[in-house]
């Protein structure tokens, strides 16, 4: 899958597990004095429902260019020295990350407001489509910018 990395910016779209120690190391510089971390990763309850697994798809190209309009627009709103977005495809257990946004900033506050943007507006506009697998046996697909829970479907 494809990684961009121009003027310091790391979009990447993989099928493999995401190297936090890597992302975090791509937004490090002398310039800042903060970088922020944050790791989405797949939890074993949404609600009272029980995850078994998650599945990720996409466009890439798409995805790659949102990714990258978003990094774009954080640049424009805070002082970013590096910023790093890396979101994983395919079949992901439990516990495993399904994104990694790392931002450092001169300072910590603009580190966290910016990181905090790029993963709420990710999460609403970038076409990534999350596939819930239940542990009844049952699925979801959850969609970018529609909420978190949508009619289920049944594999059996």
């Amino acid at each position: 899958m494809g990684l961009m990395d121009i003027m310091g910016l790391m979009i990447q779209l993989t099928d493999k597990l995401i190297d936090t120690d890597e992302v975090l190391r791509s937004v490090a510089s002398a310039q800042a004095g903060a970088a922020v971390l944050f790791l989405g990763t797949t939890r074993q309850f949404t609600g009272e429902r029980q995850t078994a697994s998650l599945d990720y798809e996409c466009y890439p190209e798409m995805a790659e260019k949102k990714m990258a309009e978003l990094e774009a627009e954080a640049r424009r709103r805070w002082p970013i020295v590096e910023c790093a977005i890396v979101h994983r495809l395919g079949h992901l257990p439990l516990g495993e990350a399904s994104v990694a946004i790392a931002v450092s900033t001169a300072h910590r506050g603009d580190a966290f407001a910016a990181a905090q943007w790029l993963i709420d507006t990710l999460k609403e506009v970038v076409p990534i489509w999350k596939r819930e697998n239940w542990s009844d046996g049952t699925t979801e697909w959850v969609h970018p910018g529609l909420g978190e829970q949508r009619p289920m479907t049944n594999n059996k």
